[in-house]
């Protein structure tokens, strides 16, 4: 009876102590902590603000719903700012120092690209980009396969801009980009789209960004006697470009790409000076849970919803949590195998917001297949990591950014039917 007494007092014992163990290895693994990268100052500044907003938001509903493995998410955001050594120095910081197994980031190609060579592919960590579209990311194999995007590639946007354009009737178009992944990327797929479907480029014209004038490259693009101009870039050097282009007597028959999206640029310009122009952008899929994104975002911060970024950065978060939910373990290859379970076909429907993310939760927990519908739409990775979606085509009327009209996903096949077929 006494050895009995005491196996049962050693057994409680031992049971109290794994109790504890169990108790106290929770909370050191708590908060659990994702990374971001944004260009929080630089010429890129002007489209971050909200994009950051969306990422606070997304954070917010995702311990509202219930965390991350029954801990709290912690966001450690790095500024990048528009750099590519800074950037990888951030990405190192936020996977060195504070040990991160996933993170977000960036906006500018020229940025992301080396982070993925510098960071996330030799520490296997997941990277989810909400902004970065050029297309040999995912396509060379660099990424080791730890790299997703939210965002479609430049090849959407290139080849919208490129069926804007000609159906506007945009004839001898000279293009001014950026000198980076991002820009070469578009300019690329812009010229093969444009050569399909009836325009013509008869002179392209790089830039390096944070130059305090572009004089030398506006009189080059002028020197090709355009009737049109492409620009691709971002706000803060494209003002640059627009005063000095209108100041030579340039055309006021311009195309914008995604990141001109934004009232800094519309307002350091000059709201009378850019009436005409128009530009093109990723949209999202109509929907309630899209709407309810909306509607939490401009409730939190009283803005609304509209730019570059805004959207997908919430959903890239909403998935990676989602993905750390899934995976086995905290670990950077279990989280890479658990992202495309986010988004099963066969999975129960989930949206945005923190009762929509409980809910993916308990499903997960319960061992049951989701279908995340996020502020962008359905979000389904395909075997690179990228996603497809529909484009808008934007203008400024009476000094405000306005939604000229959408191209669905549908005709967004059709479009890429024409050109590489």
């Amino acid at each position: 009876m006494e050895r009995r007494r005491r196996s049962a007092v050693v057994f409680a014992v031992a049971l109290m102590a794994s109790a504890l163990l169990a108790e106290t290895a929770a909370a050191q693994g708590c908060p659990v902590k994702i990374g971001g990268v944004l260009p929080l100052t630089g010429s890129m500044a002007p489209i971050t603000k909200k994009i950051a907003q969306a990422a606070e938001l997304a954070i917010e509903h995702i311990n509202q719903g219930g965390g991350v493995k029954g801990c709290p998410v912690q966001f450690i955001l790095r500024d990048d700012q528009g750099q590519p050594t800074v950037g990888v120095d951030a990405a190192k910081y936020l996977v060195e120092v504070e040990r991160v197994p996933a993170f977000t980031g960036t906006i500018s190609s020229g940025v992301t690209g080396p982070i993925i060579s510098a960071v996330t592919a030799p520490s296997k960590v997941v990277q989810i980009t909400c902004c970065s579209t050029a297309s040999p990311f995912t396509l060379d194999g660099r990424s080791g396969g730890y790299f997703f995007r939210t965002i479609p590639t430049s090849k959407t946007q290139a080849y919208a801009t490129a069926s804007e354009t000609v159906r506007r009737g945009m004839k001898k178009t000279v293009v001014i980009y950026i000198n980076t992944d991002f820009g070469t990327d578009m300019l690329r797929f812009y010229k093969a789209a444009v050569a399909k479907l009836g325009g013509d480029v008869i002179a392209e014209v790089p830039y390096n960004d944070n130059q305090p004038s572009y004089r030398a490259e506006v009189t080059r693009a002028l020197a090709s006697k355009p009737e049109s101009l492409l620009l691709i870039g971002f706000p803060k050097d494209a003002v640059t470009i627009v005063r000095e282009w209108l100041s030579l007597g340039g055309t006021k028959l311009i195309a914008l790409n995604n990141s001109m999206r934004t009232m800094d640029f519309v307002n350091g310009v000059g709201a009378k000076f850019v009436e005409d122009f128009f530009g093109m952008d990723n949209a999202q899929v109509a929907g309630p849970h899209v709407d309810a994104f909306n509607k939490a975002f401009e409730d939190k911060f009283k803005a609304d919803t509209k730019g570059p970024g805004v959207h997908t950065q919430y959903d890239a978060l909403m998935v990676m949590a989602l993905a750390m939910n899934i995976a086995t373990d905290l670990s950077g290859p279990s989280i890479k195998d658990a992202v495309r379970r986010v988004h099963v076909p066969s999975g129960a429907p989930v949206g945005t917001g923190p009762a929509e993310y409980k809910k993916a939760l308990e499903l997960i927990k319960a061992g049951k297949p989701i279908k995340y519908f996020g502020a962008t739409g359905p979000i389904e990775f395909d075997a690179n990591g990228d996603v497809t979606g529909p484009a808008l085509v934007w203008k400024i009327k009476d000094g405000q950014i306005v939604t000229d009209r959408i191209i669905t996903i549908e005709d967004m096949q059709t479009l890429f039917k024409r050109v590489e077929n």
